[in-house]
């Protein structure tokens, strides 16, 4: 499963892929298209490392991770999404793996993902908990009356 940076020519799939997986309101749609295209247009600022999977010359999937403001080695896994149709196969598996080796490679020493608790995101729950993510925090009400958020962490190593 070849893993790349993004390009300019990934974009309209990735909005394709964000839409398709339903977990995301339009406003979250909009917040993740205005993060690739950033990435796109600020590529080395370093930022935004986003990176694109691709099956038999498709893009089924990508992943978005850069480094928290204001830590030393902390990043955050901004977004994590592949296609519907090829979910179930191990491609976020290997995302997830490729955006871990990147922030190792930086000198990287913690991984943090935050995600909502609705029911809805409850695969999405499962598959970080057998990443070997665990639940760190959870704020009540974060998102709304009634979603709160959840933020899962991995130890990388030292910086």
């Amino acid at each position: 499963m070849p893993i790349r940076p993004i390009e300019p020519r990934d974009r309209e799939r990735l909005f394709e892929i964000v839409t398709a997986v339903g977990n995301f309101t339009p406003e979250e749609v909009a917040i993740a298209m205005e993060v690739i295209d950033e990435g796109l247009a600020g590529a080395g600022r370093g930022d935004y490392f986003l990176n694109v999977l691709e099956e038999d010359g498709r893009v089924i999937g990508y992943e978005c991770h850069g480094p928290t403001p204001l830590t030393d080695g902390t990043y955050d896994l901004y977004w994590i999404a592949v296609d519907p149709s090829a979910q179930g196969a191990g491609h976020g598996r290997a995302l997830l793996g490729h955006a871990e080796e990147d922030v190792r490679a930086r000198r990287g020493r913690l991984l943090l993902i935050e995600t909502s608790a609705q029911e809805s995101y409850a695969a999405t729950k499962r598959f970080y908990e057998h990443s070997g993510y665990p639940l760190v925090a959870r704020i009540p009400d974060f998102y709304r009356q009634g979603d709160d958020k959840l933020v899962y962490a991995k130890v990388l190593g030292g910086a």
